[in-house]
């Protein structure tokens, strides 16, 4: 068997941060985690761009707008929601999962999908940096791969035998 390996080099690439300002502690940690891990996989630091939205809410907009301009090899989206005492978190949380998969499905631009969502702040704060690892820095990763992988697609990609992935 064929198997399709892509690389997480992230050289050359032109990778687009769309963040959540609300939770903002939680956010410059999934920023820092993302811009760390990308530069540290041959990213230049000027070829990452920033882009701030209101809340978590708003991501898929931003995003779906970036995609299509055409500027970018990649999007990570990053941000927070933690539930609160009402219903408004499943909603948050539907809209911003829903509208990053319809771009994911409708764009060629691969998306990694950093949104956290937490029973509280503690966990949170596991996430982006603490305990559990960054996962800014996973997705980041993941949308480098996500590229590789479908820049591939047309016979690039490094294609090796199940013999030397069962020997890694």
């Amino acid at each position: 068997m064929r198997v399709a390996t892509p690389s997480v080099d992230a050289t050359g690439l032109r990778v687009a941060l769309v963040v959540s300002r609300f939770n903002h502690l939680i956010s410059i940690r999934l920023i820092d985690g993302a811009h760390e891990t990308l530069v540290e996989h041959g990213a230049d630091a000027d070829d990452l761009e920033l882009f701030w939205v209101a809340g978590a809410f708003e991501i898929p907009q931003a995003a779906r707008r970036i995609a299509e301009s055409g500027r970018f090899d990649a999007i990570v989206a990053l941000g927070s929601v933690i539930r609160g005492g009402t219903p408004h978190f499943e909603y948050v949380c539907r809209g911003v999962t829903d509208g990053v998969r319809e771009i994911m499905r409708s764009c060629a631009v691969p998306v990694g999908f950093g949104v956290l969502t937490t029973d509280t702040i503690d966990q949170a704060l596991a996430r982006a940096g603490g305990s559990d690892g960054n996962k800014g820095g996973e997705v980041a990763l993941a949308a480098v791969e996500m590229v590789r992988l479908l820049g591939g697609l047309d016979g690039s990609s490094v294609v090796t035998t199940r013999a030397d992935v069962m020997a890694s």
